[in-house]
């Protein structure tokens, strides 16, 4: 059983949102922070919709869909998650901001609360290092928790333990996961973790693949469903991603193993310049401007 009664997240965009829903309907009271107000209005109106399409379905009542939103409170004041048991980071996939947040976050939780990344392929051991630097003690209650899109659908959490994450932490987080009905696995602190230092050099030959002629990314895609009975190509499985998340995820490989057999593909990155960034542009690979 979870001892953790009130999570932050910081972060209203399709992950953090993602997350402080399944937070909140599984009966802890959640504190969403974004800077901007726009994003935690765009979040609350997601909410309630996603929430009134579950009960649509029959998979809750009214009552509860009710009292899931009612767990969930929006701010701008990172300082409002001082009262979380934990908190979930999911902003942007770069380190530097990361490691400045938890800087932030280590002054603001001086306890025992846990700090969770969200990250899918960024150092857990180096974010740790950034709050153990402000706030002495706190790299041991930093950890890893990724999130698989869309998180309300998703089952996995993978959990990554820096060197200095303590074993205190890695148990309540995975209880935690239990108790918002996820499955946590784990993973060692190395660049991608399991899940993207397998998928995302696969997604990058496709490109590599499109690029060189060897088929178009519709061929490409059917090829990997029907022949490797995968549920989506990789093609529209970057462009769900994000185009420029995929690079920087390739990037970080790049880097962390030192080795450029994993540096993105120059189509990949062009179509990232071009801003064609996938279903969120409206455009990536596919043309998803009429909703397809």
């Amino acid at each position: 059983m979870s001892s953790i009664k009130t999570v932050g997240v910081v972060g209203g965009g399709q992950m953090g949102g993602g997350i402080a829903q399944v937070a909140a309907v599984s009966g802890h009271a959640v504190v969403l922070v974004d800077s901007s107000e726009a994003q935690l209005a765009r979040a609350k109106a997601d909410h309630a919709k996603r929430l009134a399409r579950e009960v649509e379905k029959g998979k809750m009542d009214a009552a509860a869909r009710e009292a899931a939103l009612a767990k969930i409170s929006y701010t701008t004041d990172l300082e409002k998650v001082g009262g979380a048991d934990i908190v979930i980071e999911a902003i942007v996939e770069d380190e530097g901001v990361k490691a400045e947040l938890f800087g932030r976050l280590a002054k603001v939780l001086t306890g025992n609360q846990i700090l969770a990344s969200n990250t899918s392929s960024i150092s857990i051991t180096r974010i740790a290092a950034a709050a153990e630097k402000a706030f002495a003690g706190a790299g041991a209650r930093v950890i890893g928790m990724h999130f698989f899109n869309p998180v309300p659908i998703m089952k996995l959490v993978e959990v990554i333990n820096g060197l200095q994450t303590s074993a205190e932490t890695t148990q309540r987080v995975l209880a935690l996961s239990a108790a918002m009905g996820k499955t946590a696995i784990p993973a060692n602190d190395r660049p991608g973790f399991v899940s993207n230092r397998v998928l995302m050099p696969m997604i990058n030959e496709a490109f590599y693949a499109w690029m060189e002629g060897v088929a178009e990314p519709q061929h490409v895609d059917e090829i990997m469903k029907l022949g490797c009975n995968f549920p989506m190509g990789p093609l529209n499985l970057a462009d769900f991603i994000g185009l420029d998340t995929c690079v920087h995820i390739m990037d970080v490989l790049a880097e962390g193993l030192n080795n450029d057999r994993y540096r993105a593909c120059p189509l990949l990155k062009q179509l990232v310049a071009a801003g064609r960034l996938g279903v969120k542009s409206g455009r990536g690979v596919f043309d998803y401007s009429k909703g397809k």
